[in-house]
């Protein structure tokens, strides 16, 4: 449910780009037709512009009904995609971050003299205090003078094409260029610490981008939907990868994350369908849950010796994959990890897997699995569910066959079982309907003290015989 709820937020984000809507609450609230404001005993506030009645250019008043006019309000020109230029009066000292979101047209900045909060250089709103980058537009060019580009700065501003940021410049805020759909190219320069949240999402047109190795995180949702991006490179300095991070981005298809990165969030390339090849670096310990689902074209997959756990769903749907090498420092492999992936056709794994999730390899189709020397148990549900699997290694040292360890393998015919086993448990083989053959690699005396539950073979399972070394045994 959390990570439902994650990948929802983060949709809610984008579609905050194309639709602004603000209530107003009527508590000292005037409706001027062109204006609405709220007043307190001093000063009002611009809650919202109706640009139904406006001109392409709007100048707000320093004063209404006598008072200063002080603040801008959350989307007090939300979506007003016709206003091409803004003059902001010297009284202001507030600007709400989305208080210009969606102003597609905005070519034009100006702050009055007077203001001791704010000014404007280069059709750029600059905070005096900070540096800090408020308010941008398609003809901005960002000044030496600002340290940091603002949460939506320039979100919406999709006739932006190009932009120069300076190395003044220490963090790019969340949201800050979403949903500049014309942007095609940017370069990061190496001042820049973290990239924020939201920070490009929905810049479906931007096809490179450099990723400096002053950068050390990259937030949540930072490029989801940016379909144009072809290749990217996240240099050793970054430690954490946001979750839906790069999430929808169909046009990559090469991605190099090197050493250094020791988190990739959920659902951080989901949706990647153009990504070919992926190397996890040893740096990182766990594979979160749906990394790489649906990466659709994804044939190779290079898991480093430190890895420890592969997520839920982290490989679900990648049905181009061919091969994937699971390495001894992994110990759990999560539910549905790779689900749907038709093109694999044998896996090995290895001894140190304590767990794995219901139905992690279900929707493989015609897949052979070795559980490599040194396994000493099959987990319960390990292959529940995979009704594609054809074969099955068991090493002789294994001792124990989980609870319901092969539930609903109809496509496995026989499995040999080493001498070694010790307990079979609850419905182990259930639902295993093509399941003819057992060899048992020890007498019929020791098959018959392994500790079974009652149920291990019921529910449709095969009329299978148990070949021992002295003779078989029917099916109870």
């Amino acid at each position: 449910m959390k990570k439902v709820l994650l990948y929802m937020v983060a949709i809610m984000a984008i579609l905050c780009l194309v639709s602004c809507n603000h209530d107003v609450s009527n508590e000292n609230v005037s409706d001027e037709g062109l204006w609405i404001f709220k007043e307190d005993e001093a000063s009002c506030s611009v809650e919202k512009y109706n640009e139904r009645n406006s001109s392409s250019s709007v100048v707000i008043p320093s004063t209404y009904n006598g008072k200063p006019v002080t603040s801008i309000g959350d989307y007090a020109f939300g979506d007003c995609s016709g206003l091409t230029s803004i003059t902001i009066p010297g009284s202001v000292t507030s600007i709400e971050t989305c208080a210009f979101s969606g102003c597609s047209g905005l070519e034009s900045i100006e702050v009055e003299t007077g203001s001791s909060v704010y000014y404007s250089e280069v059709n750029c709103l600059i905070e005096r205090a900070t540096g800090n980058l408020v308010l941008g537009c398609k003809n901005s060019v960002i000044p030496e003078s600002v340290t940091s580009i603002g949460a939506g700065a320039f979100r919406g501003c999709s006739g932006l094409t190009s932009v120069t940021i300076p190395s003044s410049v220490t963090s790019i805020g969340s949201s800050a260029f979403s949903g500049c759909s014309g942007l095609t190219s940017l370069t990061i320069p190496d001042s820049v610490a973290s990239i924020g949240s939201y920070a490009f999402a929905g810049c479906s047109g931007l096809e490179s981008i450099t990723i400096p190795e002053s950068v050390t995180s990259i937030g949540d949702t930072a490029f989801w939907g940016c379909s144009g991006l072809t290749s990217l490179t996240i240099p050793e300095s970054v430690t954490s990868i946001g979750y839906s991070a790069f999430s929808g981005c169909s046009g990559l298809t090469s991605i190099a994350i090197l050493e250094g990165v020791t988190s990739i969030g959920e659902y951080a390339f989901s949706g990647c369908s153009g990504l070919t090849s992926v190397t996890i670096p040893s740096s990182v310990t766990h594979i979160e849950s749906e990394v790489f689902k649906n990466c659709s074209n994804l044939t190779s997959v290079t898991i480093s010796e430190g890895v420890e756990t592969i997520g839920e769903s982290a490989f679900y749907n990648c049905s181009g994959l061919t091969s994937v090498t699971i390495p001894s420092s992994v110990t759990r492999i999560g539910r549905e990890a790779f689900r749907g992936c038709s093109g694999l056709t044998s896996i090995t794994i290895p001894g140190s897997v304590t767990s794995i999730g219901e139905e992690a390899f279900s929707g493989c189709s015609g897949l052979s699995i070795v559980f490599a020397d040194g396994t000493t148990e099959i987990p319960d549900r390990a292959l529940a569910g995979t009704s594609g699997v054809v074969s099955v290694t068991i090493p002789s040292s294994v001792t124990r066959i989980g609870r319901e360890a092969f539930r609903g393998c109809s496509g496995l015919t026989s499995i040999t079982i080493p001498g070694s086993v010790t307990s079979i448990g609850f419905s182990a083989f259930s639902g295993c309907s093509g399941l003819t053959s057992i060899v048992y690699s020890g007498t019929k005396a020791q098959w018959n003290s392994i500790t079974k539950d009652s149920w291990w073979n019921l529910y449709n399972t095969g009329d299978c015989t148990i070949h021992c070394t002295d003779g078989d045994i029917a099916k109870n």
